[in-house]
């Protein structure tokens, strides 16, 4: 099946799909019957992380759709990320490499900075704590520097695009600054109750593509807090009485309206599901188009309410590139 959503073109002439699916906690056996599914209902955007643990499972779909020619790796637009207890200048390099190396690739099509903030590294790969158990802040982070690396990667020929995760106006200011290579695009969380429209036009203006992670909010993370010894009561974007009352207009999901509000705003956006009959829903958005009054609706729920705030990550909140608010914050 050929790609089923719409493209938008980057600020280096790349085409990115505006829908996405995102990977974030799902296991091996979870991930490879979601990434297959979602290849089959024409998804052609797969989003993943090395700190998601899950580069092999999606590099053995990948490896089958494309050995049996059902897909050609240019249709295939695939971002993965450099994670937050590696992002020195001299981890780049290493770091791609090795995620190419479990998703059976040569290149990327996007390779991001997870964060703005670096925790240290534990011996076995994870994040350094103290006798406290608060993650130790990296103070060596030095976006600048970490970008000429990123840069080599573009005439390397190992990441086609290169861009900033969790970055605000200010960070990606700065960068702008001395970057040869403009970011391709800041992935932001991003949904009716946390718009970001400050930043959203700034990057916009900067001609830096906005892909909006959590873009249904997330179900998930309450579960993933508690493991944290957090708990902390998260909406249900689905259950929002105005965005119920425009689906049903249309006949739709409240996902569906709330991913096509998004699409309008010419915003990516990478939902994430394990579910075949969501996965196919989440790309079935483009038959039909919220009205000015709908959509000023939406406008107005925002709250500025952040689901990712970090706060599994007590004592990151300690670095100075740390810009979220949680409990942990004064």
């Amino acid at each position: 099946m050929a790609q089923n959503t719409q493209l938008l073109t980057l600020n280096n002439g790349h085409k990115m799909p505006m829908i996405g699916i995102g990977t974030w906690q799902a296991s091996d056996a979870e991930i490879e019957v979601a990434i297959e599914a979602a290849l089959e209902a024409g998804y052609r955007h797969i989003d993943t992380a090395s700190r998601y643990g899950n580069e092999k499972a999606i590099g053995r779909v990948l490896t089958r759709w494309l050995d049996s020619g059902k897909v050609k790796r240019e249709e295939l637009f695939i971002v993965t990320k450099l994670p937050l207890n590696a992002n020195a200048p001299s981890d780049v390099e290493p770091i791609i490499k090795k995620s190419l190396a479990d998703l059976q690739l040569d290149y990327v099509d996007m390779f991001l900075i997870h964060t703005p903030f670096t925790l240290m590294a534990s011996e076995d790969g994870g994040v350094k704590r103290d006798e406290q158990g608060l993650a130790i802040p990296d103070l060596r982070t030095n976006h600048a520097a970490t970008w000429v690396e990123m840069e080599k990667l573009v005439a390397n020929g190992l990441a086609k695009s290169i861009g900033v995760s969790n970055f605000d106006q200010e960070q990606v200011g700065r960068l702008l600054k001395t970057a040869k290579i403009r970011p391709a695009t800041n992935q932001i969380e991003h949904h009716v109750y946390l718009q970001q429209k400050e930043l959203v036009d700034f990057c916009k203006a900067e001609g830096i593509a906005i892909t909006a992670y959590a873009p249904l909010g997330s179900k998930g993370l309450a579960k993933f807090n508690a493991g944290c010894g957090i708990v902390r009561e998260l909406p249900d974007l689905m259950d929002v009485p105005e965005i119920k009352e425009i689906a049903a207009a249309y006949g739709k999901t409240p996902a569906q309206v709330l991913l096509r509000w998004i699409v309008d705003t010419g915003v990516i956006a990478i939902p994430k599901s394990t579910n075949p009959e969501r996965l196919k829903q989440n790309l079935d958005i483009f038959d039909f188009k919220l009205t000015d009054e709908e959509v000023a609706k939406l406008v107005k729920l925002d709250q500025n309410f952040r689901i990712f705030n970090f706060a599994s990550h007590h004592g990151a909140e300690r670095h100075p590139e740390f810009r979220f608010k949680n409990e942990f914050t004064s």
